[in-house]
């Protein structure tokens, strides 16, 4: 099994709910997040390049990320949903597996010590 990944950046707000009062993620803060892609496929499976996937082609969803969450308070972009890092993570996942068939996992962090990581089947 063959394996990439490419990381990204954007730097956005939220507020998360259902946690108590004084919790200090229940207020408004921010994060520059950074959000990995996991691609991946079998030998049969290679460009005839020897790719998994061109990583230049991972430019529209630098386009699409920025688009959708870079500067933006996160609990407005992607309504309805509670944007923790793990929803995140799942919420992306869904949104790109059909024009990235190869897509395994994302990751979604807030800080540099702190991971969340959605997999596919």
């Amino acid at each position: 099994m063959y394996v990439i990944s490419k990381e990204f950046h954007f730097s956005a707000s939220h507020r998360l709910a259902s946690l108590p009062p004084g919790h200090q993620c229940a207020r408004m803060h921010g994060h520059n997040y950074q959000v990995v892609l996991e691609l991946r496929c079998d030998d049969t499976e290679l460009t005839e390049a020897g790719f998994v996937r061109d990583f230049g082609e991972l430019d529209e969803f630098k386009n699409w990320l920025d688009a959708t969450f870079d500067h933006r308070h996160l609990n407005d972009a992607v309504p309805g949903m509670n944007p923790s890092a793990e929803n995140l993570a799942r919420w992306v996942y869904h949104q790109w597996i059909g024009r990235l068939p190869e897509l395994s996992c994302v990751r979604v962090s807030e800080t540099p010590r702190t991971w969340a990581a959605y997999r596919g089947k």
